[in-house]
């Protein structure tokens, strides 16, 4: 693989050159998706826009939706079915009832009692998945 860093544009364009489209280039291309894309949320009555590449989670609690990264909790006025349909496509994923989030910050996974998946996110926060969602999450990951 060879990469080319190319400066002086007026915008950021990337190509991907290659062989055959493999499952891993379209990673590569919904990474680079997730990373263009900041998503609307508040704290301290701030409204702050956030790289969707920076959230490990989304989850919702008393019918108000949070969005986590390892350094912050802001409110998002976004419902998670919303989040889950809009983010998709950029590696979020629907985890449990209460919670979405993004599959490229997982750092480790452990099967847990009933089926369930013990998730480690950066910053050692742990996540359960619910044995509901646990195979799409596997699926998705490429683990069987």
């Amino acid at each position: 693989m060879r990469i080319e860093i190319v400066e002086g544009y007026d915008s950021v364009e990337v190509t991907i050159r290659c062989p055959v489209a493999t499952e891993d280039i379209r990673k590569l291309e919904t990474l680079l998706h997730s990373h263009a894309r900041k998503i609307s949320c508040t704290k301290d009555d701030i409204t702050h826009l956030v790289d969707t590449g920076e959230v490990l989670y989304f989850e919702s609690v008393d019918k108000q939706s949070f969005l986590y990264t390892e350094s912050d909790v802001y409110e998002i006025s976004l419902k998670l079915y919303e989040i889950e349909e809009m983010l998709s496509d950029a590696g979020f994923i629907r985890s449990a009832k209460s919670q979405v989030l993004n599959m490229y910050k997982i750092a480790s996974l452990r099967p847990d009692f009933g089926g369930r998946i013990e998730v480690t996110m950066p910053g050692d926060e742990k996540l359960i998945v619910s044995r509901q969602y646990a195979k799409s999450l596997k699926e998705r990951l490429g683990i069987r």
